[in-house]
């Protein structure tokens, strides 16, 4: 099973973890804070930025695919779970930001891209996931609880 050269699916899963946070960002532009560990910040924006990317293009491994049927299945339930789960956690957030939606938040997209890179075998994807998910979890937490 291969999605070719593209992986359509990570590119929707992409956009589906982006929706709710260009929706936040436009209606609470007063919310944002800067983080000061400038290591933590870089950390997080080329995590980010990696993962977005390596979502959908296959740099390195030349193309997106699964040994077997049951791995692809795990791929598409796992991340539809997690994504329902994300949505969840925002419509909780919205209503009332609270230390477990906030750090749920910062978990879930985390989880999202370390699922998917493991299990398309795209080791610099999963990477990215882990240093996105260090950098992420960590300036959530400073950011709204004073670690």
């Amino acid at each position: 099973m291969e999605f070719s050269w593209i992986n359509l699916v990570g590119a929707a899963i992409v956009v589906l973890i982006l929706i709710p946070n260009i929706i936040y960002v436009f209606k609470n532009k007063a919310a944002i804070q800067s983080p000061t560990n400038a290591i933590m910040v870089m950390m997080e924006q080329v995590g980010r930025y990696a993962c977005i990317v390596l979502m959908w293009l296959p740099l390195v491994v030349w193309k997106f695919g699964f040994r077997r049927v049951d791995e692809m299945l795990f791929y598409i339930g796992g991340n539809i779970i997690l994504l329902v789960l994300y949505y969840i956690f925002w419509s909780f957030y919205y209503k009332s930001p609270k230390r477990l939606t906030t750090i749920a938040l910062a978990i879930l997209p985390s989880c999202i891209f370390l699922l998917s890179g493991l299990l398309l075998r795209h080791w610099l994807l999963v990477i990215s996931a882990v240093l996105f998910g260090i950098g992420h979890i960590y300036i959530t937490a400073k950011s709204n609880f004073s670690i």
